[in-house]
């Protein structure tokens, strides 16, 4: 059974950073692309930043793209992603996803739960 479960979510200060972290289990990580997106209240989802399955092919969204650093470790398990320059509106719940295939489709077929990062002085 496919599980993802993100975590290192919190609060931080416009400017600050957090890592967030995927930890994944149950399917063969090394083959499949992941991909952070994102909810803020009242909001639609919204994707984030996309790697492939060897982190060989990047893409950001425009909110994303100079301040978040999307990457993975296949030994470990793991997907993450680095927010720098923290805004209000990065305020949201931050999934990971994984795709369906090894390049990012944009098909998903298992998310996580989420992790709530919320931006406030």
């Amino acid at each position: 059974q496919v599980h993802l479960v993100e975590s290192g979510g919190g609060l931080a200060q416009p400017g600050g950073s957090l890592r967030l972290s995927c930890d994944a289990s149950g399917f063969i990580f090394g083959s499949y692309a992941m991909t952070w997106s994102r909810q803020a209240p009242g909001m639609g989802l919204e994707w984030v930043a996309k790697i492939d399955s060897i982190g060989a092919e990047i893409r950001y969204a425009d909110s994303a793209k100079g301040r978040f650093t999307i990457s993975r470790d296949n030994t470990k398990r793991k997907v993450y992603l680095q927010m720098d320059s923290l805004k209000f509106e990065d305020t949201a719940l931050y999934y990971c996803a994984k795709d369906a295939h090894f390049y990012s489709s944009g098909s998903y077929d298992a998310w996580g739960r989420g992790t709530q990062v919320t931006v406030s002085s």
